[in-house]
């Protein structure tokens, strides 16, 4: 077969003689680790044995394709992945008396680190979600809460360094002679540990970052006015730290909030809420009198609006203190505890073990990635990408209470200063729509503000509700149902107001397009009315970093699809000018997401349209079921979360949206905008009014929640449903586009290869779409890289593309371990249904037999036939689709990599530059070469390499390029690529001709 791939060892290196051997081994080990070293009682070990023994079959036929570690390790990792599973869906109860047991104890027990297991468990959960599903029901994964534990994880660590560094920049260690800041201490135990009950005792399971910051701000401030003045690291006098003052001295409070970005407000809560929980727990008193409190500690201070406790931190009570919270705390996790968080303290816990889980299985809002790269066509040009160098930063100074106020910048800090937007930007604004909001919405053909209002009020409801946000593991149930309906309800304002704000500035810009008022055609659309507050709702639950609802749970709660969502995104931000750049970043991390898989998982709306853009795709589309269900009503949605309506009578949205009228408009001028080039329009986030009134054309909202089936009288014919797929499909061309180079210049794959690989991706995109379906689009990319390297006769092995793509900053495991196949009853090896196979078994069985005459139609000697060409695209109905065309131009702004033997780059940036991109807060922690791409070698490594490659006398070869490309010069250039024709692509033809090349064993 040409071009097939050499096949891996599939299975587990064992014969059908010793595989029950080997299983029997395996059972033995198990059965010891349960009873020898976790002690599971009889119930928690049947269950343990039956879902073991159920996959254990599994394990045996994929070991290869598991894990990058010895047998023995992946065998501990399955074994692992089994007790967790157990321990959390089975029906017994979760305290320890009743058997039950913890992640912590499975880790510890089977020699494991978090991060590892976090990095793991999702490839576990894809190979045996059919026997969890059999067990514990279709609802397993939700309970699981994998994903929010693991988001629980990285805050924690984060929030524990944010404390430690606070913590060695206030403080000595407990004796003053040394040099080195003690967080072994008693003092420094007793400030986490006062932070996780006060954690567990006020809020639900999963804590927002936001909240848990102001609540160990709070901490701190305790700490400060107890802890013995000699042990301070500063003056509390002229440090330039406290520089909020008063008459009566340092004003503590008003200082911590500006240095951790919250609002006086919030931390006087939080620093109630602590005080109530040292009265309550630790049964101290405060002092009654100015005369009974520490002197010392509060020389200097104004002590309004604190609370001391006498003798709280002497030696004699400190050790009785630390008893009391390590027992509150031990009672609280052993009732429903997940993890014990106090080695989030304790940097040499081999619990932690090494590396980010950031960039692992799961993506998680705001955590910080390697490159930090938002490879989106909806993204601002001052977000980090592959075009732009990344941004390594060094390691900050540990005392950040010099006068410099380059604080370093982490996942804390950046959510702060995101609240802190939302705080002064948002929560002053109204709840209700504004006057000329309200003008709008009466101008439409019959007043639509009941409506508007009325639906926001039931899907905010349906998002922003206690259920949501994870069970509570405190016995203060009261106390904790009070706070939690305070924070979802200020939430939901917030994003109330953010919605309302977003949808006044649309309505201005389209009514200035429209010279009138009358956008009935877009407020009656109530898809886009949803998919506007589910925006609004993900930006304020992206500010808070709230984890329990992390996305796409705000899809789940709207009734919407994430192919829906994608279609606002760009106006959104376009459309919101004060947005932060973290959380714009965040937008461009969704649809980045968007494009690469969730669009083409099963159930989504694009297969809604792509049925009726691409009527050949109709019968692979109804065989594996993947049209979208009709979008809930709001009746439906406001019952099921218990929301009362309020009186008002029902919307008849969904006669709206079914409707093929009432999305139009009396003016002939409406129809579907032309394709665009997104990528240029959001790296400006300038209005679209001007650029769309040169093309005399109207704004694309109103077209993309029309009906698919609706003509488009400006596109000669073409439906709506194709002119939205062409603009979805551009957007997938264009992130490609920038991943294929990324991966091509790693592999330092020729110019022809590269633009071989686009257009064999383009071209598939466009005749074998069916590739797509279900499955990731860097799936896609891999195998064009290995397939055109094939038929181009070089030698590179899929081992090294995939060694490759490890270092991609997208890079997940599970896409090429597990990549969705659906096997026909016809299938010749006799298997069929659904399965997840590794990405040579699907290049082999699924890419090649589809992709191989567009394959041939690539490699070397092959011509582009114009002939060919049109006969394509009139065979896959779809006008305008891509064709063979030359690699887009993309503007090349990142650093050089000068030697092919070391790591050595050379940024082409100017100070002026650099100022233009990097904030004042991070350009000192900006390191433009010499950053190493292995994962644990060191900086004195680098440097070393460095200075070998220079004292070498070799000459570089090939002249280095220290031009700036500015970003006027990306957006044009973009721009007329893609205005300008389809270029013919460069061919070199092959002196020898394409051969079979025999698979090895």
């Amino acid at each position: 077969m040409e071009g097939a791939a050499k096949p891996t060892s599939s299975g587990s290196g064992v014969t059908d003689g010793d595989s029950g051997g080997a299983a029997a081994s395996m059972e033995e080990r198990f059965v010891d680790l349960c009873k020898s070293k976790l002690g599971l009682d009889e119930s928690t070990m049947r269950q343990a044995m039956q879902l073991f023994n159920e996959t254990k079959n599994i394990l045996l036929s994929n070991m290869s394709s598991l894990g990058g570690g010895s047998p023995e390790e992946i065998e501990r990792f399955w074994s692992a992945c089994v007790l967790y599973c157990v321990s959390r869906l089975s029906k017994a109860g979760k305290s320890k008396e009743d058997g039950s047991i913890t992640l912590c104890q499975i880790l510890r027990a089977s020699k494991l680190s978090i991060v590892d297991f976090f990095k793991e468990m999702p490839q576990f959960c894809l190979k045996v979600s059919h026997i969890l599903s059999g067990l514990y029901g279709s609802n397993w994964e939700k309970l699981l809460e994998m994903k929010e534990l693991q988001a629980n994880v990285v805050h924690l660590c984060s929030l524990s360094r944010c404390y430690k560094r606070a913590y060695q920049e206030l403080f000595l260690s407990n004796d003053a002679k040394s040099s080195e800041p003690n967080t072994g201490s008693d003092y420094y135990r007793f400030g986490w540990l006062l932070f996780l009950v006060l954690r567990i005792q006020t809020f639900g399971k999963f804590r927002d970052l936001v909240t848990s910051t102001n609540e160990l701000v709070s901490v701190l401030a305790v700490l400060i006015i107890h802890i013995p003045a000699s042990l301070r690291n500063f003056n509390i006098k002229d440090s330039p730290y406290f520089g909020k003052k008063s008459d009566r001295g340092v004003n503590l409070i008003a200082s911590l909030c500006e240095k951790y970005h919250t609002s006086e407000d919030e931390l006087s809560k939080a620093l109630e809420k602590t005080n109530t929980l040292i009265v309550d727990i630790l049964k101290k008193k405060p002092c009654s009198a100015a005369s009974e409190c520490q002197q010392d500690n509060l020389s200097s201070i104004d002590p309004e609006g604190l609370t001391v406790f006498k003798d709280m931190l002497e030696e004699d009570s400190l050790k009785p203190t630390l008893q009391i919270l390590e027992k509150e705390y031990e009672n609280a996790i052993n009732t429903k505890g997940e993890l014990d968080e106090r080695m989030f303290a304790n940097d040499e816990d081999s619990l932690l073990g090494s590396g980010s889980l950031s960039g692992g299985a799961i993506n998680l809002p705001g955590t910080k990635r390697k490159y930090d790269v938002m490879a989106s066509p909806a993204k601002s040009i001052t977000s980090p990408s592959p075009m732009s160098p990344p941004r390594f930063c060094l390691s900050p100074s540990r005392n950040s209470f010099c006068p410099s106020k380059m604080a370093p910048i982490t996942p804390v800090s950046t959510a702060m200063t995101t609240a802190k937007w939302l705080r002064s930007t948002i929560t002053p604004l109204p709840s209700k729509p504004s006057g000329e909001l309200l003008r709008f919405f009466s101008a439409c053909d019959k007043d639509v503000t009941d409506e508007i209002t009325r639906r926001a009020g039931i899907i905010l409801g349906a998002i922003f509700t206690s259920s949501s946000f994870g069970d509570r593991i405190c016995t203060n149930v009261r106390s904790t149902n009070r706070m939690d309906a305070i924070w979802t309800e200020q939430r939901k304002m917030e994003a109330l107001k953010l919605y309302y704000r977003v949808l006044e500035s649309m309505c201005r810009a389209e009514s200035q397009i429209l010279s009138g008022n009358n956008l009935t055609s877009l407020l009656s659309n109530e898809r886009f009315h949803r998919c506007m507050i589910a925006c609004s709702a993900e930006l304020v639950l992206a500010t808070h970093k709230t984890v329990t609802m992390m996305f796409p749970a705000v899809l789940e709660k709207t009734g919407i699809t994430a192919f829906d969502l994608s279609k606002v995104i760009e106006s959104f931000v376009r459309h919101e000018d004060s947005l932060p750049r973290e959380l714009k970043r965040h937008l461009n991390s969704l649809e980045e997401r968007l494009l690469e898989s969730m669009a083409w998982e099963k159930g989504l709306s694009m297969y809604n349209s792509l049925i009726v853009a691409r009527p050949a795709l109709s019968a692979e589309i109804n065989r594996l079921g993947l049209l979208a269900e009709p979008m809930p009503s709001l009746d439906a949605i406001a019952a099921h979360h218990n929301i009362s309506l309020g009186g008002l009578p029902p919307l008849p949205f969904q006669k709206q949206e079914h409707s093929p009228d009432k999305d139009d408009v009396r003016s002939p001028k409406r129809a579907c905008t032309e394709r665009r080039n997104v990528l240029v329009d959001s790296n400006s986030f300038r209005s679209p009014v001007k650029d769309i009134l040169k093309s005399k054309l109207l704004p694309p909202l109103q077209s993309a929640f029309a009906s698919p089936t609706r003509p488009n009288p400006a596109a000669g014919g073409e439906t709506c449903a194709e002119t939205g797929i062409g603009v979805f499909f551009s957007k997938i061309a264009k992130l490609a586009a920038i991943r294929i180079r990324s991966l091509c210049e790693r592999l330092q794959l020729s110019q022809q290869v590269l633009e071989r690989v686009y257009s064999l991706f383009q071209q598939i995109l466009s005749q074998q779409t069916a590739l797509f379906f279900n499955r990731h689009i860097d799936q896609i990319i891999l195998c064009c890289i290995y397939g055109v390297a094939k038929i181009s006769q070089l030698e590179l092995p899929f081992k090294e593309i995939i060694f490759g793509y490890r270092k991609q900053p997208q890079c997940k495991t599970q896409v090429f371990r597990a990549v969705y196949v659906h096997r026909s009853p016809r299938s010749r090896n006799g298997k069929t249904g659904e399965d997840h196979v590794d990405i040579i078994v699907f290049y082999n069985q699924i890419f090649v037999p589809a992709a191989k005459h567009l394959l041939v139609a690539v490699g070397p000697g092959a011509s582009p036939n114009k002939k060919d060409e049109e006969k394509s695209s009139v065979d896959c109905q779809f006008p305008e689709s891509p064709r063979l065309a030359r690699f887009p131009n993309l503007p090349d702004m990142s650093p050089k990599k000068v030697s092919a033997a070391h790591n050595v780059y050379v940024s082409p940036l100017r100070s002026a530059k650099m100022e233009t991109l990097l904030s004042p807060s991070s350009k000192s922690y900006y390191a433009c070469f010499g950053e190493s791409t292995y994962a644990f070698q060191s900086p004195s490594k680098d440097l070393k390499a460095i200075n070998n490659h220079l004292n070498s006398g070799k000459k570089v070869s090939g002249r280095l390029n220290f031009d700036v490309v500015s970003d006027l010069v990306v957006a044009s250039s973009l721009s007329s690529d893609q205005n300008a024709g389809p270029a013919a692509m460069e061919v070199v033809p092959a002196k020898t001709p394409v051969k079979c090349e025999p698979s090895e064993s």
